[in-house]
């Protein structure tokens, strides 16, 4: 981790597409913004607790727009003075200022020479082609009394994470660490229901409380 650190059925799982305006207050589509660009030695771990990837493409998103995590996962297509790519936030850039993206060294050299160290940017939330459905990961140490759950390999940022309790849905609350946490277990190992920025919904069954272990969906979330 740095220091700077129309409803689809398919199988077992409902997609729903709303129409209302997304949830998320934060980063929104189809709004472009913009800050500067630096780089540092990324290697797909930090903040959002995802494992290490060979993947260039990645980035820190600045501490106001990560938004306590709710952009882990999105992709930005980010432009710079000499060309544009699309980077998955895979953590958290506390010092940059709201605007700003730290870019992998591999994604800053798209964009721009290296020896600038920092250029003028701007990107906006994208919704790219990825391959198969969403993924969770149950935490280490989740069990019947405490767990926290992890939404992976999703194309649009995630919003909100249900499990069933019952007969009802309980909301679960999402830590700065990527994680939404049951704090007493209620739900843990039940039916899991997700929603995107666009408000698209997924619910997914038989995801079991397996620590450390990524288990897949059936669906992945609308391409927008």
């Amino acid at each position: 981790m740095r220091s700077r650190p129309l409803a689809l059925l398919v199988g077992a799982v409902t997609v729903l597409c709303a129409t209302a305006a997304p949830a998320h207050a934060g980063v929104q589509p189809g709004t472009t913004y913009s800050g500067e660009g630096t780089f540092y030695g990324a290697t797909g771990v930090g903040n959002c607790l995802y494992d290490a990837i060979g993947d260039i493409a990645v980035a820190a998103l600045n501490h106001a727009d990560f938004d306590t995590s709710r952009m882990c996962g999105a992709y930005l297509q980010v432009k710079g003075p000499r060309g544009e790519i699309t980077v998955k936030v895979v953590d958290r850039c506390p010092e940059c200022r709201p605007g700003d993206i730290d870019l992998s060294e591999g994604a800053f050299a798209r964009i721009a020479d290296p020896v600038a160290g920092r250029v003028p940017i701007t990107w906006k939330l994208v919704s790219p082609d990825i391959s198969g459905p969403v993924a969770y990961r149950y935490k280490e140490g989740s069990s019947a009394w405490w767990c926290g759950i992890q939404v992976r390999n999703h194309r649009n940022p995630v919003t909100t994470l249900e499990i069933r309790a019952g007969s009802t849905w309980r909301q679960l609350p999402r830590y700065a660490y990527n994680y939404f946490v049951s704090d007493n277990g209620t739900g843990c190992g039940s039916d899991i229901r997700v929603t995107d920025v666009y408000g698209q919904v997924l619910t997914d069954t038989g995801i079991t409380v397996t620590p450390g272990v990524d288990q897949s969906g059936r669906a992945q979330f609308g391409k927008r």
